[in-house]
């Protein structure tokens, strides 16, 4: 005998251990998943499977495969048979095999003679025990691919939530958002080609669109073929990347060849051979699933083990939250039905009584398309002779298994299954709306969930939360967001938060289509929420979190701050550029801003926040301004979310500066993404928005030139202060820039007030001779100048950038002339007039660079000035220019350095000539030229680190051959790098190869100064020849063919890819130009210093800031810039409108278009013949019902005739019958007319509350007592009586039954029914509203009836100024209801009475002892609104529930006994909850109460 931790030896192939059993009760298991870590049962692993990632195709590490052979076996179990038994029948292979269908030597020696349980029957409960399972890892299907799945074999009294947690932890499976339970037949059954394709292609779109987990049976055979077989079709045809989790639940006693999946340490992988030809009747498992539950409970060959175990792991499942998409809620679950028999049956009755709605797919066969047939049919309708008929169609052959009880228990479960419609979709091929299963499985899910009672807005909210995490537009358009209920745009705001972080445009796009404002929506503390659940991956959330992480390291904070807006800020101020001011200003106390905005509560947890607290009503107002489109934009465009950020770019107004900032920080974002793909991405979104700021400007320009350059200019406040058309020179975006309207603005700010049509010409003439302006020559773009007033034409002339530019011009023309003129002729140790001339120019000259470096308009302040100076080139060139000059103007002020200081400034002096490129980057030739000229000198760079290397190596080679020992510095350098570098030229030296030697060219020792040292000669060269010119031929190889060209190479490909953007490039250079000389002082050099003077005494002494000449940033007045933009959001719909005809009209949309309708047509087509077909299939069959009722007519007639003596009846024709049925017809015409109002249901359900006890199954037609039922026999159940129960909770009993009197008042306990006298038979009474299917007291107290008192306390619920709400045109009722413990359901406030009492006591645990006499003095004043027998499961045939319902109605909201009752309500039990709950159909009442309200409200006149 093995004992609890005693070792058994074991088969060579397991390894087990004997455990204590578990016991039969069920643990409190946690309410979420993420609860788990407090089970202390369970020993948690460090596996890396513990992440959330999918890792079912990778193979496990070491360290993984360690944590599994520990923690499975620990907490997992299977079952062994401890005690053979000899079995009569005999096993397939003709052995002796025992009880449990295990053969002699499969057991363990233990097990074949054990001693304690020597002469005793095999009892399962007793001689199968649990020990550590041996079956786990992974299996691969031998010659089917690569395919790896995981298994395991488990107990069948294993907790779910163990399964559950090595599923998610250990098998890294992501939790579920919809679990998918595919049953019926399980063997393999023929479906119509189409049907099939339409089942697979819509099962694997559901599992795939919303995330599912499928669960079947596993085995390869009937409908879980079918689903693997869907699963493989679709992952071979499709390119997702991820797997559809396929979980196969069988029993492990049925599993062929299961043999080598037992290893106790685990197999990685198992080799699983599938043979089907040599099963039997075992089955193997299918390849296609990807996971293996093996349901073990000590058999071989026993199948449907499984189904218990199953049905409580996929109910633990459908009761944890998952939280995806910023969507909380409950993982739905869905049951799929294909063909099947009567254990399909069973499985669809559970799972609708349990909840649990089904999709029964017709057409698939058998027990589906019965149920099919008859959904639609009201429950009367459903007879036993229909069902009969139905068997014999659907089951054909296996009809004759059907006994007589057995098609009653089919009608009773099939009535059942019918009556709760909600829970019932049937999936008809061809149907309208429901074209694919997918469809139809969600269709099912939000039909249950509507159905299913709710407070409020609770059931609608449900509804849209699993669209949402299902990503499901299509269903939320068609089920949701229809006439049947009101949506407020408020009521949105959480799904809205939702939809934007999971990433799913077309919901956004469907919420604003329902109204939501995007003002109401985007609070201070909704961005926060958006900012801090952005992608972890993005390169927007990794510098957000930099950020957070130096403010710490700043202030010295024990943790990381939460994030705040002004760190936002801080971010994409680096992504816009310095030149934007703080987009979210920090605040300045410590308070939170908030946006007043008044919003609904709404319940909705998300990943552990409250998305109803980011909507409260805030006392404070925002002090900001705040764009809640931008604000979004900003939000999609960091995370690169294209769809989204197109939707809510749609809705800005601001739309130009939008796009353009939106290309500015996709840019910046690239640099820093390390990911190829991502960055390529990016890029060609930034471009993407670039061409619809073009877009926009371009219909802008079209229609009002003027405004559409205003628009360029604009200060816009919402992104940060800057313009458009600095936007687009910060992008770097020249497609923009080089519009023509912007070029258009440009040129028109370039010539000033001059008009552009002046030629270059006149100007010149103009400005060197300008008394010529006042005769016409010159005209002038504003009509005011045109007359001839002296002042005003002059300035206009002369502030025009193009005058400035062309004096600019002259001035340094004629600097460079004097410089050149004293350098070359007139350099004088004592300097000249002319010298002087030239420093006091060079004074001018660095007076305009302070001015350019210190002109801050903007305020970015004097560190910043610096660096956007320094980061131009021509300004870099200018400073390098003038400290050269000043280095040699100090050299040359000292007699000793004279000489060195002309050499300085003649190397200033050519920097100052290069500085002359600058001046023609405005000329439409020469700018490009220049623009190629520098970035061919990037090319020369890199180029020279090349030559380097060939240069080095080849001179140190070449002066260690030729040259011994030379030792001076100056001559080595020569030699090694000079003479190398001069030798790509041609100039090769004369003594390399000792040919053209010559001793006078050079120094035998070294010592003259002005030769290089003699190579090694002996009357002729010592050193090799044929290897220095060996390495000279290679060299000049090398260097003149190979690099040379490749410089040629990159310098040609440097000008085609310049020259193909000359006109852009251009056009994007001469802005800078145009920007510098419309802000430089009209005066040149040396003249300038006037202009310098003037703005000295500005600054300094006047105290006047810079400003920004309105030309190219200009603020304007609130209603002009609302007008402005209105007009732009106008042109923006414009050119959105004309971007979608565009679409429509590419050709390959039309091909698209044309193809899609095609399919449409093709499917409408078939979909018109499959109506066809059935609709001749209904005509037939009406056909044959009417001859049917034809011939029973004419029988009828004969009959009646021959009965009333015209003719024999020997004489009458004979009437072909139809097919007699097997039992008793009961037709609708022989039912009582009180029967089609049934009176029990629930009364009727087959499984008895609180007890194992089930009911006969009793047919709606077999109800009444009236009705023959010959087959009757209800169990006998009467719950036993408690020991140690008080004696005034006494019950009934059978001992007493004969001293009981029936239809009277019995003592204390009345025993009359409301419902007159009822029957006594064999000493019990009978329930007066007919069967029940139990016979007994059940866990009722008295035989007959039971008593009891139901208040309905009602008042009219108040708007918040006090007037009744309305609904309907009609007023809502509340009604007072509680909760007790351990029930799910509230109730009415009333119960049981018990014998001499007027309250009952649930109602007394309710209210305070000291109000009970006030309550029953509203009791007996109020409405008596029903009295009779009440509809419960606890009823049977001989004990039943009778009560009497009385409304207490409060009118005034104000009354004094309304008002005392409710500081009276919840006093003595505390655990249960009283509430006044708005009165609808959809409150959680139990059915029998809600009916009772319903009367109360039918009273009352209110709303119901």
């Amino acid at each position: 005998m093995a004992g609890p931790g005693r070792r058994i030896r074991t088969l060579p192939t397991e390894l087990n251990k004997v455990c204590p059993d578990e016991g039969d009760s069920y643990p409190v298991y946690p309410k979420s998943y993420y609860d788990l870590d407090v089970v202390t049962n369970l020993r948690r692993s460090n596996s890396a499977f513990s992440k959330s990632k999918r890792r079912a195709h990778f193979t496990p590490s070491t360290s993984e495969k360690e944590n599994l052979s520990s923690w499975i076996p620990e907490n997992i179990r299977k079952k062994e048979c401890v005690y053979f038994v000899e079995s009569s029948q005999m096993s397939d292979s003709g052995k002796v095999a025992c009880e449990c269908g295990y053969l002699r030597e499969q057991h363990l020696e233990e097990a074949i003679k054990p001693t304690m349980f020597q002469g005793k029957e095999w009892d399962p409960r007793r001689h199968i025990q649990e020990v550590p399972t041996d079956a786990f890892g992974d299996i691969s299907f031998t010659g089917l691919g690569q395919k790896v799945g995981k298994y395991v074999r488990v107990s069948n009294s294993t907790p779910p939530r163990v399964i559950y947690q090595l599923m998610t932890q250990h098998w890294g499976l992501d939790i579920p958002n919809l679990l998918i339970s595919v049953t019926g037949g399980a063997k393999n059954f023929n479906m119509k080609l189409r049907l099939k394709n339409i089942f697979r292609r819509g099962l694997v779109k559901v599992a795939q669109t919303t995330g599912a987990w499928i669960i079947t049976g596993g085995s390869h055979a009937g409908v879980m073929k079918q689903v693997g077989e869907a699963v493989r079709d679709f992952s071979m045809s499709s390119n997702f990347k991820g797997e559809i989790v396929t979980i196969g639940i069988a029993t492990w006693g049925t599993v062929y060849n299961r043999s080598s999946l037992i290893c106790p340490m685990g197999s990685f992988p198992a080799e699983y051979v599938m043979d089907e030809e040599t099963q039997g009747n075992l089955s193997c498992l299918d390849n296609n699933h990807s996971h293996f539950i093996l349901v073990d409970d000590g058999t071989h060959g026993k199948y449907g083990v499984e189904i218990p175990l199953r049905t409580r792991l996929e109910k633990f499942i459908s009761e944890q939250t998952k939280v995806k998409g910023g969507v909380a809620i409950k993982i739905p679950i869905v049951c799929v039905v294909l063909e099947g028999g009567p254990g399909t049956l069973d499985t669809i009755y559970n799972a609708i009584t349990n909840g649990t709605p089904c999709v029964i797919v017709e057409g698939s066969g058998r027990v589906a398309d019965v149920i099919a047939q008859v959904a639609n049919l009201p429950s009367p309708k459903i007879s036993i002779s229909l069902i009969q008929r139905k068997l014999i169609t659907f089951f054909k052959d296996g009809y004759e298994q059907f006994t007589e009880s057995k098609i009653v228990e089919w009608t009773k479960k099939i009535q059942d299954i019918v009556r709760n419609r909600q829970l019932l979709t049937i999936f008809r091929e061809g149907k309208d709306g429901q074209q694919d299963v997918d469809v139809a499985i969600l269709q099912a899910m939000l039909k249950a969930s509507r159905y299913r009672d709710h407070f409020g807005h609770e059931n609608w909210d449900h509804q849209l939360k699993l669209a949402v995490a299902w990503n499901r537009v299509d269903i939320a358009r068609s089920e949701i967001f229809t006439d049947d209920h009101e949506w407020k745009p408020s009521d949105l705001h959480p799904m809205m938060a939702a939809a934007l972080i999971g990433n799913k445009p077309d919901f956004v796009k469907l919420f604003l289509e329902q109204g939501v404002r995007l003002k109401e929506f985007v609070t201070w503390d909704t961005l926060i929420y958006l900012y801090e659940n952005t992608a972890s991956s993005s390169v927007f959330h990794g510098k957000l979190q930099k950020v957070l992480l130096e403010e710490k390291e700043c202030s010295a904070f024990s943790k990381v701050p939460k994030i705040q807006l002004h760190h936002v800020s801080q971010v994409l101020r680096e992504l816009l550029g310095d030149f934007t001011q703080q987009l979210y200003p920090k605040p300045k106390n410590t308070e939170r801003h908030r946006l007043s905005i008044a919003v609904p509560h709404i319940k909705l947890n998300v990943q552990g926040v409250s998305l109803r607290s980011l909507y409260k009503r805030s006392a404070g107002r925002v002090t900001f301004t705040m764009d809640p489109v931008r604000d979004l934009l900003i939000w999609a465009v960091v995370q690169s979310r294209k769809e989204l950020a197109d939707i809510i770019w749609a809705q800005s107004q601001d739309c130009i500066a939008a796009a353009l900032a939106c290309s500015k920080m996709l840019k910046e974002l690239s640099k820093e993404e390390n990911d190829t793909d991502s960055t390529e991405e990016m890029l060609a979104l930034a471009e993407e928005y670039e061409y619809r700021a073009i877009g926009v400007f371009t219909e802008c320009y079209r229609k009002d030139e003027e405004r559409a350059q205003k628009l360029l200019i604009r200060v816009s406040d919402a992104w940060g202060k800057t313009t458009c058309l600095q936007l687009a020179l910060e992008a770097k975006n020249m497609n923009f820039v080089s519009h023509g309207g912007i070029q258009a603005f440009l040129t028109k700010v370039w010539w000033g007030k001059l008009s552009v049509d002046n030629g270059m010409c006149r100007v010149i003439v103009c400005m060197l001779f300008f008394p010529l302006l006042y005769t016409g020559l010159i005209t002038f773009r504003e009509k005011r100048l045109q007359p001839m007033t002296c002042l005003n034409r002059f300035r206009a002339f002369f502030t025009a950038p193009v005058v400035i530019f062309h004096l600019n011009i002259l001035s340094y023309f004629t600097f460079l002339c004097l410089f050149a003129y004293v350098l070359m002729i007139d350099f004088q140790s004592t300097p000249s007039w002319r010298e002087y001339i030239i420093y006091f120019w060079l004074f001018s000259l660095v007076c305009e660079e302070t001015r350019q470096l210190f002109y801050d308009p903007d305020g970015f302040g004097l560190l910043k000035m610096m660096s956007l100076y320094l980061n131009d080139f021509w300004n870099k060139l200018d400073v390098c220019g003038i400290l050269i000059f000043i280095a040699g103007l100090a050299c040359r002020w000292i007699p000793a350095s004279l000489y060195p200081g002309r050499i300085i400034l003649s190397l200033a002096f050519i920097i100052f000539c290069l500085r002359l490129m600058h001046i023609f980057t405005i000329s439409k030739t020469l700018g490009p030229k220049i623009i190629i000229v520098k970035r061919m000198m990037k090319d020369v760079f890199f180029f020279l680190f090349l030559l380097a290397v060939w240069v080095v190596s080849f001179g140190v080679a070449k002066q260690a051959i030729l040259i011994h020992n030379e030792k001076r510095v100056d001559w080595i350098f020569r030699g090694v790098v000079y003479h190398s570098y001069l030798t790509i030229f041609g100039q090769i030296p004369s003594y390399i190869d000792g040919v053209n030697f010559n001793l006078d060219q050079c120094s035998p020792n070294g010592t003259d100064p002005y030769k290089p040292k003699c190579p090694e000669y002996n009357g002729q060269p010592v050193f090799p020849e044929w290897l220095t010119i060996i390495l000279l031929c290679l060299y000049l190889l090398f260097t003149n063919i190979l690099l040379l060209n490749l410089l040629i190479a990159m310098f040609n490909y440097t000008f085609q890819q310049v020259q193909e953007h000359t006109d852009q490039i251009w056009k994007f250079q001469r802005h800078d130009l145009i920007e510098e000389y419309h802000g430089r002082p009209p005066a040149p050099p040396p003249f300038i210093l006037l202009n310098h003077l003037q703005l000295f005494v500005k600054r300094v002494f006047l105290r006047k800031p810079a400003t920004r000449h309105k030309q190219l940033k200009e603020k304007l007045e609130k209603n002009e810039e609302a007008a402005l933009l209105s007009w732009e959001m106008y042109m923006k719909e414009n050119y959105l409108q004309i971007q979608q005809c565009q679409w429509k009209q590419n050709s390959e949309q039309k091909i698209q278009d044309i193809a899609d309708r095609v399919d449409k047509l093709a499917e409408m087509l078939d979909h018109d013949q499959v109506k066809r077909t059935g609709l001749v299939e209904q005509k037939l069959g009406y056909l044959e019902e009417q001859s049917f009722q034809f011939a029973k007519a004419l029988r009828w007639v004969v009959q009646s005739l021959s009965n009333s003596g015209f003719g024999a009846e020997e004489d009458a024709p004979i009437i072909v019958p139809s097919k007699a049925p097997e039992i008793k017809e009961s037709s609708g015409d022989d039912v009582p007319e009180s029967f089609h109002t049934l009176y029990h249901v629930s009364a009727r359900n087959l499984m008895y509350p609180s007890s194992s006890a089930v009911r006969f199954p009793v047919p709606d037609e077999k109800v009444p007592w009236e009705i023959e039922f010959e087959i009757y026999n209800p169990p006998f159940y009467s719950a036993e009586q408690q020991e140690n129960a008080t004696p005034e909770f006494l019950r009934d009993s059978l001992e007493n039954l004969s001293r009981i009197n029936f239809n009277s008042m019995d003592g204390d306990v009345n025993r009359q029914s409301f419902h007159g006298t009822y029957l006594v038979e064999d000493g019990l009474p009978l329930n007066p509203m007919g069967r029940t299917g139990l016979r007994g007291q059940g866990i009722l107290r008295f035989f007959g009836p039971n008593h009891a008192l139901h208040p309905v306390v009602t008042r009219w619920r108040r708007n918040m100024d006090g007037s009744i709400y309305r609904k309907s045109l009609k007023k809502m009722l509340e009604v007072l209801v509680v909760k007790f413990p351990f029930s799910d359901h509230w109730a009415l406030p009333g119960g049981s009475l018990e014998p001499g009492e007027a309250l009952p006591q649930k109602l007394k645990r309710v209210l305070r002892r000291e109000f009970w006499p006030q309550f029953q003095k509203l009791l007996n004043q109020g409405t008596e609104i029903y009295k009779g027998y009440v509809d419960d499961p606890r009823n049977t045939d001989n004990a039943w529930i009778e009560t009497v319902a009385i409304n207490v109605h409060f009118e005034d909201q104000n009354d004094v006994e309304m008002k005392r009752m409710n500081s009276f309500l919840q006093g003595c039990d505390l655990e249960v909850t009283a509430r006044w709950q708005v009165v609808d159909k959809r409150v959680p009442l139990y059915t029998n109460h809600k009916e009772l309200l319903q009367k109360a409200s039918v009273l009352l006149g209110a709303y119901y």
